[in-house]
């Protein structure tokens, strides 16, 4: 047992998969800091996204990304309820534009078969007509338990339940060094107005999104042949309907092998945006590439299943960058959760690759790595901060 840390469960990231995971230890008691460089919760992939509540159609059978999904798909409806959180469900179409996407659609609701969504439904191009009058397609299959909430309003949720719970957030605080103590815990160095402090702590997980891998390399893996996985950032480029949206669902068209589409989204509002594309880069950089070409290439994708959209309605609106970890042209990973079974380290969880549905999954991912803990945990005290 370990006494006298500052803290049992240090998180690194106050994204919303950190908050997600914080709030579920902290509703157990355990006694939990959450750690953010930035000067907010959610300030990067978290808020920089679709807000789609996905229902687990697309995802292979029996990954984490499938089962965390349909999971989190009911967890996320239930807190927003009890939470009043805004949310639309709103349900979507998975649009076939021509003869050759039927297959693609009849593969897609097999898979999401597999997945356990069982409430997908076939339709006509004469029904979608009937839902949707500006869509054009020859087949749809609805979803109707994919939806859209405020996830800004979600992340408040869970930063109040945090610190109702007694858990803390600390904003402005900078991971840069971790290193095994000789208790068997951890020494976090925090930086924090131009400062640098020592956190003992008995447990940590790393929950940092984007900067994830980078802290992962902080510590050296005890498992031989670990390597921590790779950060490849991919930034998809937004743009809002200046016009009135014509839809009640989300539009989407059939998925690349990196991506959705560029689809339709409503916000909790109504408004209507488009995206995300696919742009691989290096850098965390989040400039709007070339947006007078990229809004033809948008326009083009978007005619194919609503062909009256206005000219000039499109409006570059933001980017967002995934932290996937595989590149382009790489069969698409798996969500990377690890522990001491993967790297060989007690008392250290660390979450890679956790791009979409990541949203939609995050109190089931918050439920995972408690679980994780319990299953591994040694019994920890703590003295308090």
């Amino acid at each position: 047992m370990l006494n006298n840390v500052d803290v049992q469960t240090a998180v690194i990231g106050a994204g919303v998969v950190g908050l997600a995971i914080a709030a579920e230890l902290a509703g157990k008691g355990q006694d939990v800091l959450v750690v953010e460089r930035r000067h907010a919760f959610g300030t990067e992939t978290s808020s920089r996204n679709s807000e789609v509540v996905h229902a687990g159609i697309y995802y292979p059978e029996g990954s984490l990304k499938a089962k965390l999904c349909v999971e989190g798909r009911e967890r996320l409806y239930a807190f927003a309820e009890e939470y009043k959180v805004p949310f639309n469900r709103c349900g979507k179409l998975l649009v076939a534009t021509n003869e050759l996407e039927v297959d693609q659609l009849a593969a897609i609701e097999a898979k999401a078969a597999r997945n356990g969504v069982n409430d997908l439904a076939r339709l006509t191009a004469e029904e979608v007509h009937l839902l949707e009058p500006e869509v054009r397609c020859v087949a749809a299959t609805l979803s109707p338990s994919t939806g859209v909430i405020d996830s800004h309003l979600f992340m408040a949720a869970l930063e109040a339940r945090i610190i109702d719970a007694r858990g803390q957030v600390a904003f402005n605080s900078e991971v840069v060094g971790i290193s095994r103590h000789s208790t068997g815990g951890f020494l976090l160095s925090v930086l924090s107005g131009g400062e640098i402090t020592d956190l003992l702590c008995a447990r940590v997980i790393n929950a940092a999104g984007l900067g994830a891998s980078r802290i992962g390399r902080m510590l050296a893996p005890e498992k031989p042949g670990y390597v921590v996985p790779a950060l490849y950032p991919a930034k998809g480029h937004y743009f809002s309907l200046s016009a009135r949206a014509p839809f009640k669902h989300l539009i989407y068209p059939m998925p690349s092998a990196d991506a959705l589409g560029v689809h339709v989204t409503l916000d909790a509002s109504g408004a209507a945006r488009f995206g995300p594309d696919i742009h691989w880069q290096e850098e965390l950089d989040y400039t709007f590439v070339d947006p007078d070409a990229r809004r033809e290439v948008f326009a083009k994708e978007i005619r194919r299943y609503w062909p009256a959209l206005p000219k000039e309605a499109l409006v570059p609106a933001y980017t967002g960058i995934r932290p996937k970890i595989y590149s382009q042209g790489m069969p698409p990973a798996d969500f990377a959760i690890h522990g001491e079974e993967q790297h060989g380290i007690p008392a250290f969880i660390a979450l890679y690759g956790i791009e979409s549905p990541g949203l939609t999954s995050a109190l089931a991912i918050g439920a995972y790595v408690a679980e994780m803990i319990e299953r591994g945990r040694a019994p920890v005290s703590s003295s308090g901060i």
